[in-house]
């Protein structure tokens, strides 16, 4: 694809790097085929090919409308067409630099700027959204029934007494999931303590950015970043051997730290490491002895690969297999490469595209025949439960579940 970037940005890192990304595109379409905006909505400029040419219209220097804002703004940044493409296309990195310059030369409605900066105040930071759930928690019994769907039931929390082992490993909070979800972590630290690891969770770590890039914020995302790298700094040069990830949309960010922060002279280098230590949880696993475990699930179950896990970190396949290997029987789900509608705070801004995604995702998790569902993301299993006629528990859960269950079993 020939470009011809404006000055302005032509010369400066975002400039050199968009223009990079668009001469790999060769327009061959094969984007169009895994989108799942382009596969609901038929329209050119709803995909990654249309939407390529939207951003490049807008580099080159024709004024964004109300129209290219939308087109973008109908992305889940889910990443498929990443997967898809043959030439490489960085296609996430095209938006997340185009996006910003669409925000500033088309203003938001009043709606819109109230609701983005209620989010951007409220979702990273986990002292404010975690009281919060608690009291939507507490009244959720007397809500109407639309209402009581968006809020997760307090979760029970099992307290047990783990053990110090010489390997440690750091794992992120983050700020929603702490909220509505606070068993994973706990279920995580559980297995790894079977199998000699420690979790160690650093006092002031917090979200991981995500939030505030994709909301085109983009220095309070680097901000957080900067803020983890710094909470977690003792602690790598301590020994700790990885950074473990039980939400996979922030495994996807943390992973990109170093290239989010590679113009930053002071976190250049650190940011870099901390991506290298960043790994999802069906990572460490995979290289464990779990057979020592015998967890032996016999239970079948429908596994939601999140876009995060499959496309963002290249990891489709990875936690089946480890399943299987547990003794779970893996039904095997139609479209499985298709976006659940979640996308971080896409179901609050595209709500419509977001519940038919999700209506159609839980139709093919149903029609598996599965006695379980589970993910790998906080967020999907968020926005699926609402309408799921079954809880959609993140993939760990359901070990621990079964590990201590046979644990009572051999107690009585």
């Amino acid at each position: 694809m020939q470009t011809n970037l404006v000055e302005l940005i032509k010369h400066n890192p975002d400039g050199l790097e968009a223009d990079a990304i668009l001469r790999k595109c060769v327009h061959c379409g094969f984007c169009l085929a895994t989108c799942p905006t382009y596969d609901l909505l038929g329209d050119e400029l709803d995909s990654p090919r249309g939407r390529i040419y939207l951003m490049k219209q807008v580099l080159e220097g024709t004024p964004a409308t109300v129209s290219t804002q939308k087109h973008l703004d109908q992305c889940l940044s889910c990443r498929a067409c990443e997967t898809t493409c043959p030439s490489n296309v960085e296609y996430h990195r095209l938006l997340e630099i185009t996006n910003p310059i669409v925000e500033r030369q088309v203003p938001r409605n009043f709606k819109q700027r109230i609701l983005r900066s209620s989010i951007l105040h409220l979702l990273p930071y986990r002292t404010r959204f975690t009281p919060l759930i608690r009291t939507a928690q507490f009244i959720r019994p007397i809500l109407p029934a639309r209402l009581k769907a968006k809020i997760p039931p307090t979760q029970l929390i099992e307290k047990r007494e783990l053990s110090l082992h010489p390997r440690k490993m750091l794992v992120l909070e983050g700020c929603v999931q702490p909220g509505i979800a606070p068993n994973i972590n706990r279920a995580a630290a559980r297995v790894l303590d079977r199998l000699g690891i420690t979790l160690v969770r650093a006092e002031k770590e917090g979200c991981c950015g995500a939030i505030s890039a994709h909301l085109n914020q983009k220095e309070d995302g680097l901000g957080f970043m900067r803020r983890n790298i710094d909470a977690w700094w003792p602690y790598i040069e301590d020994g700790c051997e990885a950074i473990v990830m039980t939400a996979s949309g922030c495994g996807a960010m943390v992973k990109e730290y170093g290239v989010q922060l590679a113009a930053d002279a002071e976190y250049a280098e650190k940011a870099s490491r901390v991506s290298t230590l960043s790994v999802d949880l069906v990572e460490i696993l995979n290289k464990e002895p779990i057979e020592k475990l015998n967890v032996n699930g016999q239970q079948s179950i429908a596994f939601q690969c999140p876009c995060s896990l499959q496309h963002a970190q290249s990891l489709s396949g990875a936690v089946e297999p480890l399943l299987s290997r547990m003794g779970f029987d893996l039904k095997p789900v139609a479209d499985s490469h298709l976006c659940c509608g979640s996308a971080g705070t896409y179901s609050i801004f595209q709500p419509e595209l977001a519940t038919e995604l999700r209506s159609n995702k839980l139709k093919a998790l149903e029609e598996s025949g599965a006695e379980r569902i589970v993910s790998a993301n906080v967020g999907c299993m968020n926005h699926l439960s609402e309408i799921s006629k079954q809880p959609v528990q993140h993939w760990i859960e359901v070990v621990d579940e079964v590990l201590a269950n046979k644990n009572k079993s051999l107690i009585e």
